[in-house]
């Protein structure tokens, strides 16, 4: 398996990119509307919610995790998960300026 030599793209490159992973699967993108839409942490409820099995639930919320966007508190025997607000503000920062970007010549040069 090749490289992806990510050390030499920068790092505002590197985050977009692993934004868009995340979101390239649409059982993270139902996850995180979820837990917008209840406002609050989510411990079991997800299985039933999404429709997947538990060890793919949370394979999808370690993922969420990892990048940052949601975040996950102890209670008991479970694992309640939430949104990230910090994060959540700065990725949204970065994917807006990458988004906002505007074609600036006055032909259509291709």
């Amino acid at each position: 398996m090749g490289l992806a030599k990510s050390e030499i793209f920068t790092d505002k490159q590197n985050a977009i990119s692993t934004f868009a992973k995340v979101f390239g699967h649409p059982a993270r993108v139902a996850i995180l509307e979820h837990l917008f839409a209840t406002n609050t942490c989510i411990c079991g409820d997800l299985v039933d919610v999404i429709g997947l099995a538990q060890p793919t639930i949370s394979q999808h919320l370690k993922e969420l995790k990892n990048v940052g966007l949601i975040k996950g508190n102890v209670e008991g025997t479970s694992v309640c998960y939430c949104i990230h607000k910090e994060n959540w503000k700065s990725m949204k920062s970065v994917i807006n300026t990458f988004l906002d970007q505007d074609i600036t010549t006055k032909t259509d040069c291709c």
